[in-house]
This record gives structure tokens, C-alpha cells and sequence, in this order.
């Protein structure tokens, strides 16, 4: 058992994903770290959770029905905007309909803000990160971001809703970072380390380091 499944198809997802997880072993050996596609799974999953932990381990366990013996990690993520009552939130990814651009999503969202100050345009990015074991066992993780809405799309390093999330501590958006720079800081890459922390401490228990 050496392969791990991520439960997306997102490209820019599996980028960081990877870079993340790079260094995580079993039995000794460098795990491989799968999408779904490239895995060969093809799967609906409806998600009709409440929160984004709930979507996470439904996509999780909905993946690990077609993987038998894989470890299945699955993440659902979002922007919450506090002054839109934390919309698009576990909608992000659906907001305007699955298939508009980001772009046309970023621009609407910042219409939406026309005229609304600094301190009222605050905002986080969520992550939830469910795992299940090859015994059925769900770990999960969650982590956020805090930040604000900026006024235009900056940057072109991310993806999704980065360029419009501004970072205080380094004044630019999360499409404005280097990938190392957006790793430390985002809400996956927190998660997705409170996980890997998690599965190694899974391994050391089956001894399987």
C-alpha cells in the first residue's frame, strides 16, 4: 500500500498537494500521490453536506468505495466573506454555476463589494481535509486563512478565488505569492500538514514508517 488518493481532478490542486506531501513514507517507501483521474476512478458525488468537514469526508468516502485497500484523502474548500453573510462558502466551487470562470466569479463578488471600506471587505479561505483508511477509519483537519477582498484580480500564480484574496502580512494576493510563500500560509497547506502529521502518526501505530 503505497498509493494515496486525492478525490480531484484540479490540476492547481494536486500541484501543491504534492509539494506538500512529498516527504510522506510507507513502509519505507515514497508514496505515490494520485488524483482521481489518474487513479481511474470515475465517480458522482453529490455533495450534500452542511459544512465543508461533512463534503470532505463525502467525497473521501465516495472515492474509497471504488479504491479497496487505498488511502483516500478528499478536501473541501472556500471563501467565506463576512459581509455577505460568508457567502460563496461551501458553494465556492458551484457559486454562479459550476461552469463560469473564476474570473466572472471574482468579478461579481467584487461588485458585490462596490463601495464597502477595508475593514468591512474581511474574509478567510477554508480547508477541511477528510482521510479514510483502508479499516474505514475518518481522520480530518481544517484549517483557514484570514485576509480581505481586494478591489481587482492581482497576480496569475493561483488559481480560483486567489487573485482577489488580499494577505495583510504581505499585502498582495495568494495569485501574487511564490508557491512556497502561499504553501506556508494557506489554509490547505496548514491542512493538508495537520493531516500529514496525522497519517504519520497512523503509520508509526501500524508500523509502517
Amino acid at each position: 500500500m503505497k498509493k494515496i488518493i486525492f478525490a480531484t481532478g484540479n490540476a492547481g490542486k494536486m500541484k501543491e498537494i504534492r509539494m506538500i506531501l512529498a516527504d510522506l513514507r510507507i513502509n519505507g517507501e515514497e508514496a505515490e500521490i494520485l488524483s482521481m483521474k489518474e487513479a481511474g476512478i470515475d465517480t458522482e458525488i453529490i455533495e450534500d453536506g452542511r459544512t465543508f468537514a461533512e463534503n470532505a469526508i463525502i467525497k473521501a468516502k465516495a472515492v474509497a468505495a471504488c479504491a479497496e485497500g487505498a488511502i483516500v484523502l478528499a478536501d473541501d474548500s472556500g471563501l467565506e466573506i463576512d459581509y455577505l453573510n460568508k457567502e460563496p462558502g461551501i458553494y465556492s466551487a458551484r457559486y454562479l454555476g459550476e461552469d463560469t470562470s473564476y474570473h466572472k466569479k471574482n468579478a461579481n463578488l467584487i461588485d458585490r463589494l462596490t463601495g464597502v471600506p477595508d475593514k468591512d471587505r474581511t474574509a478567510r479561505f477554508v480547508c477541511a481535509i477528510a482521510c479514510v483508511l483502508p479499516d474505514g477509519e475518518v481522520m480530518t483537519e481544517e484549517a483557514t486563512i484570514e485576509g480581505r477582498i481586494g478591489y481587482e484580480e492581482k497576480g496569475r500564480n493561483g488559481f480560483g478565488y486567489d487573485p482577489i484574496f488580499i494577505v495583510p502580512e504581505y499585502d498582495k494576493s495568494t495569485a501574487q505569492l511564490t508557491e512556497e510563500e502561499k504553501n506556508e500560509i494557506s489554509h490547505r497547506g496548514k491542512a493538508l500538514r495537520g493531516m500529514k502529521r496525522q497519517l504519520k502518526a497512523y503509520f508509526d501505530e501500524q508500523g509502517m514508517n
